[in-house]
């Protein structure tokens, strides 16, 4: 009779952590797929060209280029370098940090 007034209640005190895992997957899930929309990682995983610019206009810049399969990485350095050329055109770095290429003339 006790038992009745109380009614059919759970006798299982985990009952409660097994809801609370649900949410920690449902946040978790929902964290990931707001980490993909935000940044668009998938199309670093399914581009087969793709250069990627680290640390831009900085002395440890990186550009990282990938062909395929192939990854090359370049580094900033600031040795010169001899021998044959011919001017190709002028650089000039905006206010905004921008680096514009403008060919030359007579070309």
């Amino acid at each position: 009779m006790h038992r009745r007034l109380l009614g059919d209640g759970d006798d299982d005190p985990l009952g409660s952590v097994a809801n609370l895992f649900d949410v920690a997957m449902v946040f978790a899930v929902a964290l990931m797929l707001a980490l993909v929309v935000r940044f668009p990682a998938l199309d670093l995983l399914s581009a087969d060209n793709l250069t990627v610019v680290k640390n831009a206009g900085q002395p440890n810049m990186e550009i990282i280029v990938r062909r395929g399969k192939r990854l090359t990485r370049y580094r900033m350095t600031r040795e010169t370098l001899g021998g044959e050329g011919e001017r190709l055109g002028t650089a000039y770095r905006l206010k905004t940090g921008e680096v514009v290429y403008v060919p030359d003339q007579d070309r």
